[in-house]
């Protein structure tokens, strides 16, 4: 294997810790960017940006994620990362090229999906859900210091400093994944080597998502996602603009803020977690963890004062052991050669939300008539004189965050969902072929699959 030692759950935890470290140098630069692009309708624009960026995820993930399966991980972490973090020199070079690069990223802004499946190759179902904790704690962990030390070389040296910074963490990551990430996909567990044909179908997102409704618990699945990562999406899209504009937060209070939510949520996704999947089982910790992002998003949406903000933080916190509860329920019951397909699917319907969360909560702040006004009068004035309305005369007429009620209604419709999900692991329908039992079977396009082609369940029973 070309790299440095067995592959393991480290090595994706530095590959994610370096990509997220990099873009959250960027917070407090990134924020200014935008609204000297965007002087009018900045949070309109910023939720159109992500939209098509998270779009253009949706439409590629499938695709990455079953070539990944056939060509290995190493390969297509690379191309992940590099072109994610293409965009970073271009924020001081051309503005309206990094925006217009940040949203054409999108097509391989999966790094998420190969991880996931990178980890599945390596780990045992029992240790899944953990390694997912780790994973997801890692990204948070890599927000934790990072807007704060973006923002305080900001200040003291510039924002050139800190886009030069982050360019240089990008190229860290992509020499790392280069030189020292092992290959984690054995020759032999690839489709490829066993003479079985590739479909192309696993690259058109559509026929993933009629797929998906073939199999009413994988349905389930993808539709919980999506209820409850739709508000996530749009919320992480805008919520720093939201915080300094709406409630006054200084560009140091943000990155603070940051920071103690990513410690919380690093506690959550670890300890937490795993505590939480023994004692109370995998659903009851999927469901435990939208009841926590309800409140959040509730007091996000009614919550007008700065410690409304850090309360409705440390719930968030919780609310961040969903992901990793799911995409374990779902890699423990796929084949090993599956990992990458079924993960592919999952962070697709995520790549979905990531264009359509931006763009609606985008649209529903400009519905309400919240915008941006001068950032310098914000940090001038900070919280004794709050300029949070592009009309003042609304302020006391509307909820001041419309778009997180929005959000906290559609996860309650994912937690009604996600009751109806299987407690247990999941049987082979009836006329479906078992796998595991050759290679050509195993390869779910396979042609001796029969009648039975497309039909079959993604997920199965792990003790078949």
């Amino acid at each position: 294997r070309q790299g440095i030692g067995e592959p393991s759950v480290y090595h994706a935890v530095v590959v994610i810790f370096l990509e997220f470290f990099a873009w959250g140098l960027l917070t407090t630069p990134m924020l200014t960017v935008l609204h000297q692009t965007f002087p009018q309708h900045t949070f309109l624009m910023n939720g159109l940006i992500h939209g098509v960026k998270g779009l253009l995820s949706f439409l590629s993930a499938p695709l990455i994620g079953a070539l990944s399966d056939v060509w290995g991980r190493k390969s297509f972490l690379l191309l992940t990362v590099f072109f994610t973090c293409a965009p970073i020199p271009l924020m001081k070079i051309s503005p309206w090229w990094y925006f217009a690069v940040i949203s054409m990223s999108g097509v391989f802004a999966v790094t998420f999906s190969v991880i996931f499946a990178y980890v599945a190759d390596i780990t045992q179902e029992h240790e899944r859900s953990t390694a997912y904790g780790l994973v997801s704690a890692t990204f948070a962990a890599s927000l934790v210091t990072s807007p704060a030390i973006g923002a305080y070389l900001s200040q003291a040296y510039g924002d050139t400093l800190v886009v030069v910074l982050a360019s240089g963490v990008a190229l860290l990551d992509i020499g790392f994944i280069l030189l020292a990430v092992p290959e984690s996909l054995p020759e032999e567990m690839r489709p490829v080597s066993w003479g079985a044909p590739i479909s192309w179908e696993q690259a058109d997102p559509f026929a993933s998502l009629r797929k998906v409704g073939q199999d009413s618990t994988v349905l389930l699945i993808c539709i919980t996602v999506f209820l409850s990562y739709l508000p996530e999406a749009g919320q992480y899209s805008s919520f720093f603009l939201y915080l300094r504009q709406v409630i006054g937060f200084s560009s140091e209070t943000v990155a603070a803020f940051i920071g103690v939510v990513g410690i919380l949520s690093i506690l959550a996704q670890t300890v937490v977690l795993g505590i939480l999947m023994r004692s109370i089982g995998n659903k009851n910790t999927i469901l435990l963890g939208l009841g926590f992002q309800i409140l959040q998003l509730a007091w996000y949406g009614f919550g007008s004062q700065p410690w409304m903000m850090w309360a409705a933080g440390a719930v968030a916190a919780m609310s961040s052991i969903t992901f990793p509860a799911i995409s374990a329920m779902v890699s423990r019951n796929a084949d090993p050669d599956q990992q990458g397909v079924v993960q592919g699917m999952i962070t697709g319907i995520r790549g979905l939300c990531n264009g359509l969360g931006p763009a609606l909560y985008g649209f529903v702040f400009y519905l309400f008539h919240v915008e941006l006004n001068e950032m310098a009068e914000v940090e001038t004035l900070g919280k004794a004189s709050k300029p949070n309305m592009a009309n003042p005369t609304d302020e006391s007429s509307i909820i001041p965050g419309p778009p997180f009620l929005f959000g906290a209604c559609s996860v309650l419709l994912s937690l009604l969902v996600a009751l109806f999900i299987p407690e247990h692991n999941l049987t082979l329908r009836s006329g479906g072929h078992k796998k595991h039992s050759n290679g050509a079977q195993t390869h779910t396009h396979s042609p001796q699959a029969g009648g039975s082609d497309g039909k079959e369940p993604l997920l199965e029973d792990s003790s078949v």
